[in-house]
Parts: structure tokens; C-alpha cells; sequence
């Protein structure tokens, strides 16, 4: 493990002409993580709504798609998702509650 953090040091350090693009290399490095963090959290949220869903369950459904959509507005904020797929994403959610 260590010897990897160090390659990738060492690949910062021939890549970066300055201290704040090494600086930003760390703040990217960090924010891609958050993000994919996040992403990969409003896919699990997604897929648990889905499934209850699936299995006509509607007070689970209920449930998963307000944790789903408060998720959704979140990651909104923070420009993570885009406007518009986040308004999409609700609508289907609240059309497939209604036809449970």
C-alpha cells in the first residue's frame, strides 16, 4: 500500500509545475471521491425503492422514496446531479407510488 501512495506521489509531483496545482490535485483527488461516495449512495437508495416497488410493498416504497428524493435534492445542491434528471427521478418515483 505504501509503496503505491508513493508512486503516485512521485507522478504529482512530475506532473505539477507549481504548489497550487499540487494543491488541486489534492482537493480533485479528494472531491472525485465525495462524489463517487455520493453516486454510488444514490444508486443503493434507488435500487431499495425499486425493489419495494417490485414487491407491492407501498409504506416501503413510501419510505424508500423520500430517503431517495431527500438524497437527490442533497446531491442537487451540491451539483452533483443535474437539475433536471433530479426533477425527473421524483416524477417517476411519485407515478410509481400511485400505481402500486
Amino acid at each position: 500500500m505504501k509503496l503505491t501512495k508513493v508512486l503516485s506521489n512521485l507522478y504529482l509531483l512530475f506532473m505539477a509545475n507549481c504548489k497550487s496545482a499540487l494543491k488541486n490535485i489534492r482537493k480533485n483527488k479528494t472531491r472525485y471521491a465525495q462524489n463517487r461516495a455520493i453516486s454510488s449512495r444514490l444508486k443503493t437508495l434507488e435500487k431499495k425503492f425499486l425493489s419495494s416497488v417490485e414487491s407491492k410493498n407501498k409504506d416501503d416504497a413510501i419510505a424508500h422514496a423520500s430517503s431517495f428524493i431527500s438524497a437527490l435534492e442533497k446531491s442537487q445542491k451540491r451539483n452533483i446531479v443535474h437539475a433536471n434528471k433530479v426533477s425527473r427521478k421524483k416524477s417517476r418515483c411519485s407515478a410509481l407510488i400511485a400505481a402500486i
